[in-house]
């Protein structure tokens, strides 16, 4: 009996891990791109929730959950548009606008569900998965970690190209250049603007693709508000992660797997009470941010007069 909970309670936090931790590494990988140009993208939250909402909503017209991820990429790059005009073309607060685009894209989602849906939350089919011969039948994390939607397997893979894009490429140095030394970027010949812009932009695909898995693989279906602070945590990842694609991977399966810890322990049957087994997400958070936050760094190009004067 004990073995079949503590094989239950594995199977459940391994599979919860992976849903959770997916759509904070996709904001994350996006957020690190856009801080090593030197644009701290607080919108993010904004840009994962219009993606969950469009996602979702194409998938559930058209059937197809790759369409959906393609509306998902679609209105997360909506709202980076508008990050990009008002914060790099016009040089306005990054902060205070990436808040003011979370809190619309929030406004603006529940108001088009209701009108969309109502008060009914129609759900989407089950995803079909990608088994691995020989790595799915494995006991435990077989199912959980080699049985999951091909959109898992892509999501590594981008780990991987951007680790070498930022380390082997002359892109990787010119965002490097773009956030720390966007005055010798343009000396040399290079376009600032253009590259934060791209950053961006950038950032708002991945966000929309994070916040399409979410509502159409992780959850099934969109409610409003849905995201819950991901995209935040993915900005936390991003900083903690000191411009490596791999740390933010690691990252986002640590706060993945502390975040399916509920679920898990209330599968196995555990006594911890509800409170505290919630409240142990938090606590991760702030441990890691406790232990690692002063080695991280902020984009160098933050709030610099360079935007003015490249205009």
């Amino acid at each position: 009996m004990d073995g079949l909970l503590t094989e239950a309670f594995l199977s459940s936090l391994f599979t919860g891990a992976i849903v959770a931790a997916l759509p904070m590494l996709l904001a994350g990988l996006g957020e690190q791109m856009s801080e090593k140009a030197g644009v701290l993208n607080i919108g993010i939250e904004g840009m994962m929730l219009m993606g969950a909402y469009m996602g979702f909503l194409v998938a559930f017209k058209t059937d197809s959950l790759w369409l959906g991820f393609l509306g998902g990429i679609l209105g997360g790059v909506l709202v980076a548009i508008a990050m990009a005009v008002l914060c790099v073309r016009l040089g306005l607060n990054q902060i205070v606008i990436g808040i003011g685009l979370t809190l619309g894209a929030e406004g603006l989602t529940a108001l088009l569900h209701h009108f969309q849906f109502s008060r009914s939350y129609p759900r989407l089919p089950a995803p079909e998965r990608l088994n691995i011969p020989g790595l799915t039948d494995l006991p435990v994390i077989g199912p959980s970690l080699f049985g999951r939607h091909l959109i898992v397997y892509i999501a590594l893979l981008v780990v991987v190209i951007l680790a070498l894009l930022y380390r082997r490429t002359n892109l990787g140095m010119t965002l490097r250049a773009a956030g720390e030394s966007p005055a010798a970027l343009d000396v040399a010949g290079g376009n600032v603007l253009g590259v934060r812009v791209f950053a961006v932009l950038f950032t708002g695909a991945m966000a929309g693709l994070g916040g399409a898995y979410l509502a159409n693989i992780g959850a099934g279906l969109f409610v409003p508000f849905m995201t819950g602070g991901a995209g935040f945590i993915g900005i936390v990842l991003a900083m903690l992660a000191r411009g490596r694609p791999f740390w933010v991977l690691i990252g986002s399966l640590i706060f993945g797997a502390a975040l399916s810890l509920t679920t898990a322990l209330q599968v196995a049957g555990s006594n911890i009470p509800t409170d505290v087994i919630q409240m142990l997400p938090f606590a991760a958070v702030m441990l890691v941010l406790v232990l690692f936050g002063r080695r991280a760094k902020l984009p160098s190009a933050l709030g610099a007069a360079y935007e003015r004067g490249a205009r």
